[in-house]
């Protein structure tokens, strides 16, 4: 430790009595957190590791250890809940000031110190130790440490490990929005899901215009999708839309088109709305008449009720469910029905649309997502590939329509058909920024 190093016994010497006496519990957990509040800001993140591994884990990771670290004294009272709160809270302070400050390289270190196995050895000669072993343990196997890796896993290649992974912004969204949450972790993960986001964004800016120049390096830029180079061809295919008929246009007419309507009315408008001009009309019928009769069971009461913002907004989230889940549990028949042929790209067109005329429905959008992300997890890579499809086109539209970069398709020969349908080939797709328009 260097000279200037803080110590929480030196901090606050009190903390170190609470073996002997009773300590309130939440003013203990505050004068923790206000302790690393501290130590981040001043410290290097060596140091902060090492108070960090001093308070909650030395001495469990030794074999000659007779007494617990000073922490695991003030929730001893069968309040390991309480314990894992602090853990947590502590873990994500230092989290947030590493992202805030561009030290976040440093984040997996302090995820890695749980994984020593010396913890998970139990000495029964020392019941209180095999105690505090047992509720570190017990985090580590715990939904919060899984979180806690998301922050570590930026630092990994995502092309390695499971598949899941390339997915990990849009399960930070739900952690974001998780009111169970404590403040600091909400704050890390809409952080950290918005530079993964940026990044992606990035890079298939870079990507595009690297792989259409004869003169651009062919290795700087990556292609930031695993749908290999044909990629460039589906990216002109979602841009290919624009002008009159653009899906922005469309929805900014449908928005004002739709604002006197009641609710039984604006049902049958959106369902016309959404399924206008989708391809393979054919093949989406049997969908489109199942969307139709469960979105006219909802709310069935409030038919004749006109449409607000509020039921505007509520009535596109549901919309939403229809198509992706509607439990948060497992994907909906809808959802199903569509991607198992393979219409990824017309579920995703569907979404988009959706979003256009709503643009508050975005978080819920992600946040079902990362639902269906966890329905999947547990599959196998070769069983889901469908479904990465799927998140690969997503990410895809979504970072071309529905972020702050515009894309547009241009004519780059004079004797090309006017009709880029015809050939893709003649055409190239620049970008540029944009201001947003629609909240």
């Amino acid at each position: 430790m260097t000279a200037n190093s803080l110590s929480i016994s030196q901090e606050y010497p009190h903390l170190v009595m609470s073996q002997s006496r009773p300590l309130n519990v939440q003013i203990a957990q505050e004068e923790v957190y206000s302790f690393f509040v501290e130590i981040v800001k001043k410290l290097s993140p060596d140091d902060v590791l090492r108070e960090f591994k001093g308070l909650f884990i030395d001495g469990l990771d030794s074999q000659d250890s007779h007494s617990i670290p000073v922490i695991y004294s003030i929730f001893l009272n069968d309040n390991e809940q309480e314990f894992c709160n602090t853990l947590k809270r502590c873990s994500y302070i230092i989290i947030n000031n590493w992202t805030t400050n561009r030290k976040d390289k440093y984040i997996p270190e302090l995820v890695n110190l749980f994984a020593n196995p010396n913890l998970k050895v139990k000495n029964n000669n020392f019941p209180a130790i095999n105690n505090c072993k047992s509720w570190l343990e017990n985090f580590i196997n715990s939904k919060d440490y899984q979180e806690l890796k998301l922050f570590a896993g930026k630092h990994e290649e995502l092309s390695k490990g499971h598949w899941a992974n390339r997915y990990n912004s849009y399960l930070l969204v739900d952690q974001s929005v998780n009111e169970n949450n404590c403040r600091d972790q909400q704050e890390a993960a809409r952080k950290l899901s918005r530079q993964m986001k940026d990044k992606f964004k990035f890079e298939l800016a870079m990507y595009i215009a690297r792989s259409q120049s004869a003169v651009s390096s062919t290795t700087r830029y990556t292609n930031p999708s695993i749908l290999g180079d044909n990629v460039l061809h589906l990216i002109k295919a979602i841009v290919l839309k624009k002008g009159v008929f653009s899906y922005e246009n469309i929805a900014n007419i449908f928005v004002k088109q739709t604002q006197e309507q009641t609710l039984k009315e604006f049902k049958i408008s959106i369902e016309k709305y959404l399924f206008f001009s989708v391809d393979n009309q054919n093949l989406v019928e049997n969908l489109r008449r199942q969307f139709a009769e469960n979105l006219s069971l909802w709310k069935k009461d409030y038919s004749q009720e006109i449409i607000t913002k509020e039921l505007f907004l509520r009535t596109c989230n549901r919309v939403i469910d229809c198509l992706t889940t509607e439990n948060g549990k497992e994907p909906s028949s809808l959802f199903i029905l569509l991607l198992a042929p393979g219409h990824s790209l017309t579920l995703v067109i569907i979404l988009l649309k959706t979003i256009l005329i709503c643009r508050n429905s975005r978080r819920h959008l992600e946040i079902r997502i990362a639902h269906l992300i966890r329905y999947y997890e547990k599959y196998p890579k070769d069983e889901c590939k469908w479904v990465i499809n799927f998140m690969e086109i997503f990410n895809i539209t979504f970072a071309i329509y529905a972020e702050n970069v515009e894309y547009n398709l241009i004519k780059m020969e004079e004797n090309q058909s006017s009709n880029p349908q015809l050939n893709l080939d003649g055409y190239r797709v620049f970008s540029q920024m944009k201001v947003d328009r629609q909240k």
